[in-house]
């Protein structure tokens, strides 16, 4: 996979958090937690598995939370993160409003969402409305990964619900 145009979606400033959730760690994973750790901030993982979960060694610092059904909301504190990172999850999530509404509280105002699905699996229209609902401006689909679809939104300040 070619992450370098991918990481140039991100500009980690001095303690950000960062949050990716996702069904597998891979190298998106390692190498967000490897420029979130650079500006000394934090990378939190959300992983969804229904087996024990063991973090590979190069992500020992990223804060780990296993969920293992997918009707099951991952937890993050209201206005903690900088950026939310949906890969792998959203399509197979039994309630994905739930996680747009759990990613908008935990976004600091004028941070970014991203969601990405493996391509062929997500409605790039579809997503986009969905994104806009929930009061997400801005959503583009970005061709940058072989392997992903991946759409960039923006959750802005006194839009919308306001928070």
């Amino acid at each position: 996979m070619e992450l370098k145009q991918f990481l140039e979606l991100f500009n980690p400033l001095p303690g950000n958090h960062y949050i990716q959730i996702t069904t597998e760690v891979d190298e998106t994973s390692v190498a967000l937690n490897k420029i979130i750790q650079e500006v000394d901030g934090e990378f939190h993982l959300a992983v969804y598995s229904q087996e024990d979960y063991v973090l590979p060694a190069d992500l020992h610092d990223a804060k780990l939370q296993v969920i293992n059904k997918f009707n099951t909301p991952f937890r993050a504190l209201p206005r903690d993160n900088d950026i939310v990172i949906f890969k792998d999850i959203f399509s197979q999530h039994t309630n994905p409003e739930m996680l747009l509404r759990i990613a908008y509280t935990t976004l600091a105002n004028t941070a970014d969402i991203i969601i990405m699905e493996k391509k062929g699996i997500m409605d790039i229209e579809v997503t986009k409305e969905l994104l806009e609902k929930f009061e997400f401006r801005a959503p583009n689909a970005i061709d940058l990964l072989d392997e992903y679809e991946l759409i960039m939104a923006k959750k802005m300040h006194m839009w919308g619900n306001g928070l």
